[in-house]
């Protein structure tokens, strides 16, 4: 879970930028198709999150947040990175 790294950050925001970019990229309507998240584990500790928005006719938009660089690493629906913009979230987790 997101909540055994070391850094605290609101994931509800954290994801809502991830999909809101996402969309945009891939010209998609926010909010109207599913969005799924896996964690990315190297040596059993969790050092990020895959994102990946399920458009129409199979298509998928998907962006990495890398907690260790703390960056999001977004990619478009041919695979290929589209950009990479810094993570600003510091604050603490919602309870």
């Amino acid at each position: 879970m997101i909540g055994f790294t070391t850094k605290a950050m609101n994931f509800e925001a954290l994801s809502e930028r991830v999909e809101q970019r996402l969309c945009e990229l891939g010209h998609l309507l926010s909010g109207q198709f599913p969005m799924t998240q896996r964690e990315v584990i190297r040596g059993g500790k969790v050092v990020g999150v895959y994102f990946c928005v399920h458009g129409p006719r199979s298509v998928k938009m998907t962006a990495i947040c890398d907690f260790k660089k703390d960056q999001i690493i977004f990619y478009g629906s041919d695979g290929i990175r589209k950009e990479s913009t810094p993570m600003k979230f510091k604050t603490p987790l919602a309870a």
